[in-house]
């Protein structure tokens, strides 16, 4: 609608034009001079966000200015997310392409290069670019920062082995506040609030009475109250734009919603029934867009387009979603309005996609999608549901029986809108499994099987031999309580409820890894080597639990088994410095130390600025009798950071061996008594000062070698320079 009201404008005004003068032709304005300045966008996700939560919706919680947005803006009540998993959803929000086709599906697995995001198309348009997000799913090294100039995610560290993952919303937003008034052009900001998260730990002056309580009420109460501490704290950032010129158009949205128990999920990321693919969805822009409450389910993938159209901008190329300005119109005459209704009446937004592959490439059971409408729902799986959402909001009621009809037409046209995503999937790629730092972060926010990727997806004719998530919801509450307790640094407890899991179901793979991992912490090496053998039997693919399968083999000291499953590790990783580098210690165990030496180099070229990394390679090279090359990447380190560098005596020593005596005395005696290698280090200068003729020298550095380390009086007097100067 604004676009045709444009278009009618420029008519109007070429018309006019045509019958002046030409002197006056010329004396007006050009369309650039008279061009408005860029408004100000304003993007706002709030993780894990129910649309009962919003008073505006179900009246019963105090969220007044996220009600006040909605009341002044166009408003849905429910649209839908594609996955109840904050990365995948974000990414597809950020492109208009749904998870399948961008390839990500889970957290820990990055958007691919070859498809363009909303930030890019505003940067290149002339905004400002900033992005504050809360939580470790949506960090930078996943990929939707591209596009921003500036983008702020939480970091540091609470002790050494604590990372800083997530930030609560006024944290995020004091961030915020401050790259926007050090940004008066406009800006384009996009801020995501993770507060509403499991474990649900609200700040205290908002804790409610029943917070201690246990039991279904005390959670919805706790929830409810991390609600309220995100609308207290967008009520601090709208405060800083109001002393700016511009119209802000801001977007109000959540990436997907929370179970809370319904269907026997406690939290989200399993199950795709509306209680976690349901949000809010918001576009509000005073003077330009009306208030309204609008009907029907538009998609996050539709955010995108929409955005774009609204601010006149060039496409993202070939998106699912689609435009949504024909059902925001402006404020018009009460016939306007009338035909307006008519023609958007006869537009209808595209059934949703909806799925969840956590269970598939977590667990090998099978991955749940499907097909949403206004009035019905299907979710493939091993034993399929069809809901009529109107009658059945809960989704209790399976019709698939009684409405045979309907689910094959919805069965078909789910295949073909897979079919055609994967065939149009051109920035597409293959999942991929994260790394065990990443894993470990995942788990630490409660992301129970997060990151692992086998493949895409069974065969259709698989998915029927496939166990049913809705069969294994108990299992999966029960791995979730065994990652609780090994957070809590029970793996006792852990265990056992591990060993629950494998009662109903021995060949879980996922139980058997977690456990045996647990298993060899707790010293019972046969019972880890058991278990997650067995693992690595039921899914091969699974790069992680090779790593901890090769771990406990070393341990058994069966080294050549170990570097069996390493070299299978960086066949499944090959760009993973960590799964060379783990690699080239097991060949060194095993007594290959140019194969070390090699995996070694390798991991140093996938990470250079690992210092740690080269240091290792160093000292490898050394061991492989490549003392040369061993010196040369010593001395590449010390010149990188000399203030730091602490391995002087292994390099005097070193460049001693190799008849550079200048060189290695100046290292030998810039060495300190505190650093690695320091007594070797200087019985090599001892030898180099006798060599030379100080004996003097040579007798005072050697009694400093024997007092740091009285073992190395046997070596010395083998050494014919050294003997002479024992007493």
């Amino acid at each position: 609608m604004i676009h045709r009201i444009s278009a009618l404008v420029a008519s109007l005004t070429l018309a006019f034009l045509l019958t002046l003068p030409a002197a006056a032709q010329q004396a007006a304005p050009s369309t650039a001079a008279s061009a408005p300045a860029l408004p100000d966008v304003l993007l706002i996700t709030v993780d894990t966000l129910r649309p009962d939560a919003l008073g505006w919706i179900a009246g019963k919680n105090e969220t007044p200015v996220m009600d006040r947005l909605a009341a002044e803006g166009v408003a849905w009540a429910g649209a839908v997310a594609p996955t109840p998993i904050t990365l995948p959803s974000h990414a597809a929000l950020m492109t208009g392409w749904t998870p399948g086709r961008l390839g990500v599906r889970d957290n820990g697995q990055p958007l691919g290069e070859g498809v363009a995001t909303l930030a890019e198309r505003m940067a290149a348009a002339g905004w400002k670019t900033g992005a504050f997000v809360s939580g470790y799913p949506l960090a930078s090294g996943f990929g939707l920062d591209r596009g921003f100039d500036f983008y702020d995610e939480p970091s540091g560290e609470n002790s050494a082995s604590d990372p800083v993952l997530e930030r609560r919303a006024r944290e995020t937003v004091r961030e915020a506040q401050r790259w926007l008034q050090q940004h008066p052009e406009p800006t384009f900001l996009w801020i995501h609030l993770y507060d509403p998260h499991d474990p649900y730990d609200p700040p205290e002056d908002l804790r409610p009475a029943n917070a201690e309580e246990e039991g279904a009420a005390a959670v919805r109460a706790l929830y409810d109250a991390e609600v309220q501490a995100v609308d207290r704290a967008l009520g601090e950032l709208f405060a800083v734009y109001g002393g700016r010129d511009q119209s802000r158009l801001t977007v109000f949205t959540a990436d997907h919603g929370e179970s809370l128990g319904e269907h026997g999920e406690a939290t989200h990321g399993f199950f795709i029934y509306d209680a976690t693919i349901l949000v809010p969805l918001v576009f509000h822009w005073p003077g330009n867009l009306p208030a309204a409450r609008r009907q029907g389910s538009p998609r996050l993938v539709d955010i995108a387009p929409t955005l774009l159209d609204l601010l006149d901008l060039r496409a993202l190329r070939d998106t699912e979603g689609i435009s949504l300005t024909p059902f925001l119109g402006p404020r018009r005459s009460a016939e306007e309005a009338e035909a307006e209704a008519a023609e958007v009446a006869e537009i209808a937004i595209p059934a949703a996609l909806v799925e969840s592959y956590r269970a598939w490439f977590a667990y090998g059971w099978a991955p749940l999608t499907g097909l949403r409408e206004e009035r019905w729902k299907l979710i493939r799986a091993p034993r399929p549901e069809l809901f009529e959402l109107e009658a059945d909001p809960g989704e209790l009621e399976n019709l698939v029986n009684d409405q045979r009809r309907e689910a094959r037409r919805l069965a078909d046209q789910l295949r073909e809108r897979e079919q055609a995503a994967t065939a149009s999937g051109t920035g597409s790629q293959e999942p991929s499994a994260a790394d065990e730092e990443t894993l470990a972060k995942l788990r630490s926010l409660g992301y129970t099987g997060a990151g692992a990727a086998p493949s895409k997806g069974p065969a259709p004719e698989e998915l029927a031999k496939l166990a049913d998530p809705k069969d294994r919801i108990e299992l999966w509450n029960l791995l979730g309580e065994a990652e609780a307790r090994i957070e809590a640094g029970n793996l006792a407890a852990a265990v056992a409820l591990y060993d629950r899991v494998l009662g109903q179901e021995p060949r879980n793979p996922y139980a058997l890894s977690r456990s045996g991992w647990a298993l060899l912490r707790l010293g019972e090496t046969a019972a880890a080597v058991s278990r997650l053998k067995r693992a690595v039997d039921g899914a091969p693919w699974y790069p992680e639990m090779r790593q901890h399968y090769a771990e406990a083999l070393t341990v058994a000291r069966r080294l050549d088994e170990a570097v069996t499953q390493l070299q299978e590790l960086v066949r499944l990783q090959p760009q993973r410095a960590s799964a060379w580098s783990r690699l080239g210690t097991a060949f060194g165990l095993a007594g290959q130390p140019q194969r070390a030496a090699e995996s070694l180099e390798r991991a140093h070229q996938l990470a250079p600025q690992d210092g740690d990394l080269h240091l290792r390679l160093a000292f490898a090279l050394h061991g492989a009798g490549q003392s040369s090359s061993a010196a040369e990447h010593l001395l590449r380190l010390a010149q990188k950071n000399p203030e730091e560098f602490i391995h002087g005596a292994s390099l005097g020593a070193l460049l001693a061996q190799l008849d550079r005596p200048e060189e290695a005395r100046r290292w030998l005696l810039q060495s300190q008594e505190q650093h690695p290698g320091y007594a070797q280090g200087q019985l090599a200068l001892a030898r180099l000062e006798a060599n030379s003729g100080k004996l003097d020298d040579a007798r005072a550095t050697l009694q400093e070698a024997l007092q740091s380390d009285p073992r190395l009086e046997a070596a010395a007097r083998q050494d014919p320079l050294l003997a002479p100067l024992l007493p």
